[in-house]
């Protein structure tokens, strides 16, 4: 479900209102976890937070005009996802984070490559979601990066 935007504070005002509260809370707890370095955007229609060209001058091999991307919050049709690009390339990541999610949410983990679908708004791992933002620097992600996918 794309919610046309032209920054992040207009796309979370088109956020539907049921999700909404979510959506920013998930955004706050990435500002104040995520490592010093990264920057929050609007990326691929949706609030991201990236590795800057002033870290990152090549940037994404695939429009390198854009920022690396890493994180990314989006309203789809039946659920917020929540993208990381970590998770789907270090697969430490991936395996600390699906061990760790039956603790923090009574229900199964619905997650494809990178996208966590957050489906009940009561139920949102909000303290997981804090841990994993604060797991990768913007200098791991640009190494993880260079050697596992940069083509």
């Amino acid at each position: 479900m794309h919610i046309p935007a032209n920054s992040v504070t207009d796309y979370i005002s088109k956020v539907p209102e049921d999700r909404r509260e979510s959506f920013e809370k998930i955004l706050e707890i990435l500002r104040n976890n995520l490592p010093e370095g990264f920057e929050e955007c609007l990326n691929y229609g949706m609030p991201s937070f990236s590795v800057p060209h002033s870290l990152y001058p090549a940037g994404y091999h695939c429009k390198p005009s854009e920022t690396l991307p890493f994180i990314s919050v989006g309203n789809q049709k039946n659920f917020i996802g929540f993208y990381h690009m970590g998770v789907y390339a270090m697969p430490e990541i991936y395996d600390w984070f699906v061990g760790e999610y039956p603790k923090y949410s009574k229900y199964k983990l619905d997650m494809g490559k990178s996208c966590l679908r957050l489906k009940r708004m009561g139920d949102i791992p909000y303290e997981l979601l804090g841990e994993l933002a604060q797991k990768i620097t913007p200098e791991q992600w640009i190494e993880v990066y260079e050697t596992n996918i940069k083509k």
